[in-house]
């Protein structure tokens, strides 16, 4: 099993799997909900999450949380690499209360809906020029589109979310966040314009949470 430190580049998509270490996938196919394999991994048919006890969406439980998430490949992925500079300048910019609204706000746009006209693209990946802080923290904590949602914390596609659900999404967002991008200034001061998306996408070294 991987146990700490970045993948390696590599073209993982939601589908992704390498079992072998431990890596998985639980995006349900129609066949698998027909055959009762809801919640398996796609590729090798492992059974590791409590599903009943993520969908409480329990605050006080989450580490349980981000520990089943990690068992995804791609969620693994996203708890594991470095942000880019400028998605970290951009949490730095707004700073810990700024950040906090930016995050509900974006989940709350970008898949609040109970219809949305490209879900599953709304969410920038981290190779993107665009990909701010809140979209790695999407990817990583299963917030990105309203399939993975419904996978991982039980809220139906076809409906708008609730404020409640929102508010959730965004406190797991944040929560990562706060390890990722650490020593956040708590109030809205202001720092510097950060560089251009097109010129920030080196990597910098920032603390990943190890299994």
């Amino acid at each position: 099993m991987v146990e700490s430190g970045e993948l390696k580049p590599l073209k993982i998509t939601c589908t992704s799997s390498d079992c072998g270490n431990n890596l998985h996938c639980f995006r349900t196919t129609k066949r698998m909900k027909q055959q009762g394999l809801d919640g398996t991994c796609r590729s090798c048919g492992a059974r590791l999450v409590d599903w009943q006890r993520v969908h409480l969406r329990d605050l006080s439980d989450v580490t349980y949380t981000f520990d089943a998430l990690k068992f995804e490949m791609i969620r693994h992925h996203f708890w594991h690499i470095s942000l880019s500079q400028y998605a970290i300048r951009y949490a730095q910019r707004k700073g810990r209360k700024d950040l906090s609204q930016a995050t509900e706000n974006q989940i709350r746009r970008a898949v609040g809906p109970a219809t949305l006209p490209f879900d599953g693209r709304q969410t920038p990946r981290e190779t993107s020029p665009t990909a701010n802080a809140i979209h790695y923290a999407q990817h990583a904590t299963a917030s990105c589109c309203r399939k993975c949602i419904e996978a991982w914390h039980g809220m139906p596609q076809g409906r708008t979310l609730s404020n409640q659900e929102i508010v959730y999404l965004s406190d797991l967002a944040m929560r990562y966040l706060l390890e990722k991008v650490p020593g956040l200034i708590p109030k809205d001061q202001k720092l510097r314009p950060p560089e251009s998306a097109a010129t920030a996408m080196r990597p910098i070294s920032t603390k990943a949470h190890a299994n």
